[in-house]
C-alpha cells in the first residue's frame, strides 16, 4: 500500500471512531471531520492543495458513497463500467474500453458496496443468490455476480444512462437515424402502430424504445412494465411504473414482468410498455397487444428482423403449449412494425431496418422492408459512412394512419 493509500485509511478509520456513521449524520459534519484530519495530517505529509481536494474526495466517497465507483458513475463520458474483482476494474469511453489503475481496498470493501447498491432498490444478492439485475438511482443498469458462480470475486457490470434522455433530434444529428425516417416512426407511433425494437447487447435498444415513448399523446395513460426501471418517460402525466419483485430468501413473494402484464391490463391503459421480452411474458404482452392496447411498444434480443420474430415464436410457446401456427398468427396480428438496432464497427450504433409486419402466407410470417441502412464506406479515420434508406416499397397497413388522419403526411399516401 503506497504512501497516500495509507494515509487515506488512516483518516477513514479515524472519521469512523469519531462519528457514528450508523446514525442519521449530516454529510457536512463528515466532511468537516475529514477537513480537520486533512489538516493536520497533510502538514505531516506535506500534501499539496491539490492533493487534499482529491484525498477529500476520495474519503468522503468511501464513507458515504460508493467508494471510486461514485467518481466513474459522475464521469459522463464513461458509458459503461465493468469491475473484474475488487483489483481489476475496465470503463467504456466513446466506444472504447481501457483499463483503470484505482481500484478497492479489498475484497469485503467491494462485497459492502454491493449490498449497499441492492439495498436501495430492496433486493438480495448473496452465495444462494449469486446473481442479480439492478439499477442506480439514477437508472443506470446493474448486473452483479457474486462467488461461487464469479471464480475472480464480485462482478459488477453498470451500464450508464444520460441524466437528460437522448432525444430523437440528437439521434438525427449524430446519424443513427435520418430525419426521413424519425417522422415516419413519429406518425407510427402516434396512430398507435404496436412496435418492437430488436438488436443486440449495447445496440441502444432501451434508449431508443425511450425516444419513440416521446412522440406518444400526452393525453395518453401509459404503464410501463420493467425488470428493472430504466426509462426515462417525461412528457406523460397519467404514467404509471412498474418494477418487478425478486422472490425474498426463502423463495416466496415473487412478482414476475408476466403478473404485472396482467394486472396492467385492469389498470386501463391506453399503452403499455413492456422494456423487454426474455421469457413466456412475450405471450400476455402479444395478448394485451390484440386486445386493444393499440400504440404498445417493447424490445428484444435479436440479430435481425427475422431472428426476432422466430425468437419471439420461441418465448411464446415457453409460455403455453400451443400449434405453432397459432403463435405466428399471434405474433402477426399484434405487431405492426419491427425495428432493428446494431452497433457497427466503428462502435457507432444505427438504426438498420425498419420492417412491416404484413400477414401469414403458406405458414410463414411475411415481411415488407421499408427502410434499410446502405453503407457507403469509411472515412480516412475508420467510420462507417451510409444512411437509413427507404426502400421504395410502401407501408401496406395503413388503416391506422388513416383513421389517426395522419396518412396524408405521408410521402407517397396521397
Amino acid at each position: 500500500m503506497g504512501d497516500r493509500e495509507l494515509l487515506k485509511q488512516t483518516i477513514i478509520e479515524e472519521v469512523r471512531s469519531r462519528i457514528d456513521l450508523t446514525k442519521d449524520i449530516e454529510d457536512e459534519e463528515i466532511l468537516d471531520t475529514i477537513d480537520e484530519l486533512l489538516l493536520q495530517k497533510g502538514k505531516e505529509n506535506f500534501l499539496s492543495l491539490r492533493e487534499k481536494k482529491n484525498l477529500r474526495k476520495d474519503i468522503f466517497n468511501s464513507i458515504r458513497r460508493l467508494d471510486i465507483l461514485q467518481e466513474l458513475i459522475e464521469d459522463n463520458e464513461i458509458t459503461e463500467i465493468m469491475i473484474n474483482g475488487y483489483n481489476n476494474i475496465f470503463i467504456e469511453k466513446a466506444g472504447k474500453v481501457y483499463p483503470i489503475e484505482k481500484h478497492f481496498d479489498s475484497e469485503k470493501r467491494l462485497e459492502d458496496i454491493i449490498q449497499q447498491i441492492v439495498a436501495k432498490t430492496n433486493r438480495i444478492v448473496n452465495e444462494a443468490n449469486p446473481i442479480v439485475d439492478t439499477r442506480l438511482m439514477d437508472g443506470s443498469r446493474v448486473n452483479i455476480v457474486l462467488p461461487p458462480v464469479s471464480l475472480m470475486g464480485p462482478v459488477i457490470t453498470i451500464r450508464k444512462f444520460p441524466h437528460k434522455p437522448i432525444t430523437m433530434e440528437q439521434l438525427i444529428q449524430i446519424g443513427s437515424i435520418t430525419r426521413e425516417a424519425a417522422d415516419f416512426l413519429k406518425n407510427l407511433v402516434q396512430a398507435g402502430y404496436n412496435i418492437f425494437i430488436s438488436g443486440g447487447t449495447g445496440s441502444g435498444k432501451t434508449t431508443f424504445l425511450n425516444v419513440l415513448s416521446n412522440y406518444i399523446p400526452s393525453d395518453e395513460r401509459v404503464i410501463t412494465i420493467e425488470d428493472s426501471a430504466e426509462l426515462q418517460i417525461k412528457n406523460i402525466p397519467n404514467l404509471v411504473s412498474l418494477e418487478v419483485r425478486n422472490a425474498n430468501v426463502e423463495g416466496k413473494n415473487e412478482v414476475s414482468i408476466r403478473q404485472l402484464i396482467k394486472a396492467s391490463l385492469r389498470m386501463r391503459p391506453n399503452r403499455i410498455i413492456l422494456g423487454e421480452v426474455r421469457d413466456g411474458a412475450a405471450l400476455d404482452l402479444l395478448q394485451a397487444m390484440n386486445s386493444g392496447h393499440d400504440g404498445s411498444l417493447s424490445t428484444g434480443h435479436a440479430n435481425s428482423t427475422g431472428d426476432m420474430l422466430k425468437r419471439l415464436e420461441t418465448l411464446v410457446l415457453m409460455g403455453a403449449n400451443i400449434p405453432l401456427t397459432a403463435v405466428r398468427q399471434q405474433v402477426a396480428s399484434a405487431i405492426d412494425i419491427l425495428i432493428h438496432l446494431g452497433r457497427l464497427r466503428d462502435k457507432s450504433r444505427k438504426v438498420l431496418e425498419i420492417t412491416e409486419v404484413r400477414n401469414i402466407e403458406e405458414g410463414e410470417i411475411q415481411l415488407n422492408r421499408l427502410y434499410s441502412f446502405k453503407e457507403t464506406g469509411e472515412d480516412g479515420k475508420g467510420k462507417v459512412l451510409g444512411a437509413l434508406k427507404a426502400t421504395g416499397d410502401l407501408l401496406e397497413h395503413r388503416d391506422k394512419l388513416i383513421a389517426a388522419g395522419l396518412m396524408k403526411r405521408e410521402a407517397g399516401f396521397d
